[in-house]
């Protein structure tokens, strides 16, 4: 026993010494990578505010600031601190919820635990589209306006199918223009 105790005083200092620098080192290199990672998602935060009204926002600008977070690699802890916080508007819990399903491919039960935990669940946004009008015998039918509320929580289950897949592509195909706002969904005009 006297022996071992001998061992262990003499080793401890030089390889206490470089475990500490080892860990000051990684220690300093998280806090950068973090407050990289802060400075990063505060660019997507102000674009996404900076929309021509903070309360709606255009698809493609919706895509953007989704592809931008894709861009810098966020994991699913990231947009829960980020973008699960209530002090956010909705729309841009809207888009952390969008890029945690479709992207990082979260399970939804997880999603919906996190907007629970987050308090956020209940917040409601509202998607308005324009598809271009069918074609019935040769004649073409009027365009269709559809306005959905949701709120994050039915977005997260398949409940929100649609109108995510709406998000997910854009004003593409037979979607000629889609706008997200938070949650009003009176017959207002559109805002371009």
């Amino acid at each position: 026993m006297k022996h071992l105790e001998c061992s262990q005083s003499s080793l401890p200092d030089d390889i206490a010494l470089k475990i500490a620098s080892l860990l000051e080192g990684w220690k300093s290199y998280y806090i950068k990578k973090h407050n990289e990672m802060a400075d990063r998602v505060a660019e997507v935060v102000e674009f996404v505010r900076r929309s021509p009204t903070s309360e709606s926002i255009q698809v493609g600008d919706y895509l953007r600031a989704i592809d931008n977070l894709h861009s810098m690699q966020l994991g699913f802890k990231d947009v829960q601190l980020n973008f699960f916080n209530p002090k956010l508007n909705a729309l841009l819990n809207l888009v952390g919820l969008h890029y945690c399903i479709k992207w990082l491919q979260v399970q939804a039960e997880k999603v919906l635990e996190a907007l629970e935990c987050s308090r956020i669940s209940d917040r409601q946004v509202s998607v308005r589209w324009w598809k271009v009008g069918r074609r019935f015998y040769g004649f073409r039918m009027r365009d269709e306006s559809h306005c959905c509320r949701v709120s994050l929580a039915d977005l997260a289950t398949e409940r929100g199918d649609e109108v995510l897949g709406v998000l997910h592509r854009g004003a593409i195909h037979e979607v000629l223009q889609v706008q997200i706002s938070v949650a009003d969904c009176s017959c207002s005009p559109w805002f371009c």
